[in-house]
């Protein structure tokens, strides 16, 4: 969502986590297209590709669409008209795995937030049915007023949403300034969706958040006691996962928790190395610690799943080159099985004592 850098992830690989969104959200994946396009058309595809997605159609008898990029209300209709199917977008998509996931009554405000947003440009296509009646008396009339009608009770929705959310805000900054007053470090798991950092948080802490091979398995923050080896104390919060392609409306609805990362003393990157796109995940996740602000915060990069690298655990020189970090700030471990851990501790410790917590 940055562009600060060039975006070194190829299509397929973007497709392939798509289909892995897909999964999250219980839904089948039977084919998929991909296309080059200058320039995205009404329909979003060039007509030699809507033409292939309709004969598959007749091929696998697919029910719905999904788009990798986020679709304009207009495209989205179009596309609907041509293909007769439901056609989703890549925020769509997560803004509904964020609706299942979410436990806590902030997480379903913020992700009902960016759901209305998202909703807001899209109702015009909720009345289109209208339009195929023609226009003149008793059709286009109501359906404008209708449309207007619900238009005007989401924005509603979205000020109410804003409202909660401030108050929600309120308390957090509270509760942050009788943080900051007890004197305990902050140390923030930050990552890829998936990464690992929930196994890392119950391995360290003793929590019992949940775990699954899933993006986005967890989504409500969790904040754990932590003693370190010199005894001191420290608060270890697990935050939501990043994914390429983050939608702003997302990161937007989200702010009030991310604003954690802020107060944070020490941030924890944690990389799945087994990833065959660790270079590009650990990539976006610092492009989007970048745009908020939070380049310069101090942080220790974890190349977790070394488990599961058998014999073939890669030289820190090679990791550096293909990660594009510092040794000095990396570090091998496995959440799973515990290696590495008593490593990290030390680590988390001299950090801290570096700053003067």
């Amino acid at each position: 969502m940055s562009g600060r850098s060039v975006d070194r992830w190829t299509p397929d690989d973007s497709l392939a986590e798509l289909a892995s969104l897909a999964k999250t959200a219980e839904v089948d994946v039977v084919g998929r297209i991909k296309q080059r396009l200058e320039r995205p058309s009404r329909t979003y595809l060039g007509s030699g590709k809507l033409k292939d997605l309709i004969s598959l159609k007749g091929e696998t008898g697919y029910n719905m669409v999904i788009l990798d990029d986020e679709l304009s209300p207009r495209q989205q209709r179009n596309l609907e008209d041509a293909l007769d199917v439901k056609v989703i977008d890549r925020t769509a998509l997560i803004l509904d795995i964020f609706s299942k996931r979410a436990q806590t009554h902030e997480g379903k405000l913020q992700v009902e937030l960016a759901q209305n947003q998202y909703l807001l440009p899209r109702l015009a296509g909720q009345w289109s049915h209208l339009e195929r009646l023609g226009g003149g008396v008793g059709t286009r009339g109501p359906g404008e007023m209708q449309l207007e009608s619900d238009r005007r009770i989401v924005e509603k929705r979205v000020q109410r949403l804003k409202k909660e959310l401030a108050e929600v805000r309120q308390h957090r900054t509270l509760y942050r300034t009788n943080r900051k007053r007890s004197g305990i470090p902050v140390v923030a798991l930050v990552g890829y969706t998936n990464a690992g950092k929930s196994t890392l948080l119950n391995t360290l802490s003793g929590a019992e958040v949940l775990v699954e091979d899933k993006l986005f398995a967890t989504l409500d923050p969790t904040t754990r006691r932590l003693t370190l080896p010199n005894r001191e104390t420290v608060l270890l919060t697990d935050t939501v996962g990043f994914i390429h392609k983050l939608p702003p409306t997302v990161v937007a609805a989200f702010r009030a928790t991310l604003e954690e990362l802020e107060e944070a003393d020490l941030l924890l990157h944690v990389v799945d190395i087994t990833h065959k796109n660790a270079a590009e995940q650990c990539q976006t996740v610092e492009d989007i610690l970048d745009d908020l602000g939070l380049e310069e915060k101090p942080r220790l990069t974890l190349l977790n799943k070394v488990d599961l690298l058998g014999t073939g655990v890669p030289e820190a020189a090679e990791i550096e080159g293909r990660l594009n970090i510092s040794q000095e700030g990396m570090l091998l471990i496995s959440a799973s099985n515990g290696t590495g851990l008593d490593q990290l501790l030390r680590r988390i410790s001299e950090a801290l004592v570096s700053r003067g917590s």
